[in-house]
């Protein structure tokens, strides 16, 4: 089992979504608490991100929020977070928060949320980045992703063997336990990424 101490839970802002996005982002937070581990996020104060937090915090847990100086000014950011780091920008958060967990869960989520797991999923598949990448498919959100991807392999702009840089949960619960079970990646990786 790996030693995860800390969490990247990258996930939406949006205020209209249903609600059972917000009780699995609200379940995952609780969950990473109970089992000692701190949860990072984008610090936001609305939506998955907010409920994330809230979760952790309300089970006793750590939450660490990486927010950019230009959110902090517009007051989005979540002021009952453990601690609170301000990044320059959005590529300094970005890269903060991939490089201070041992792993990622992906919830759903719009652009800003893609742009992390598929920077995630290219680093992972380049040797860049080995920790456990998990998307949690709340309501099947992910399906059509995720049949897209397969198409990609089939089509051959990725190798089969890339399915396997990320794990697919249908609950917070399984999310969790993947993260904890799957091993870090194949360190000859840069070796398998021709296609």
């Amino acid at each position: 089992m790996s030693q995860i101490k800390s969490v990247a839970v990258y996930c939406a802002s949006s205020t209209q979504l249903h609600e059972q996005y917000y009780q699995d982002a609200r379940r995952v937070g609780q969950l990473l608490a109970r089992n000692g581990v701190a949860l990072l996020n984008g610090a936001g104060n609305m939506g998955l991100m907010q409920a994330a937090a809230d979760g952790c915090l309300e089970a006793g847990g750590t939450a660490i929020g990486y927010i950019p100086q230009f959110m902090i000014e517009q007051d989005w950011h979540h002021r009952g977070m453990t601690r609170l780091i301000i990044t320059q920008d959005m590529s300094e958060r970005k890269n903060r928060l991939a490089e201070d967990s041992d792993a990622a869960i992906v919830l759903a989520g719009g652009c800003g949320t893609l742009d992390e797991l598929f920077e995630l999923i290219t680093n992972k598949q380049l040797g860049l980045y080995r920790k456990p990448i998990v998307i949690l498919n709340t309501m099947g959100f992910y399906d059509l992703l995720l049949r897209h991807l397969e198409h990609s392999a089939r089509e051959h702009f990725m190798r089969e063997v890339h399915l396997g840089l990320w794990r697919v949960a249908e609950t917070p619960e399984e999310a969790v336990e993947l993260v904890f079970s799957t091993p870090l990646w194949d360190a000859d990786a840069r070796s398998q990424a021709k296609i």
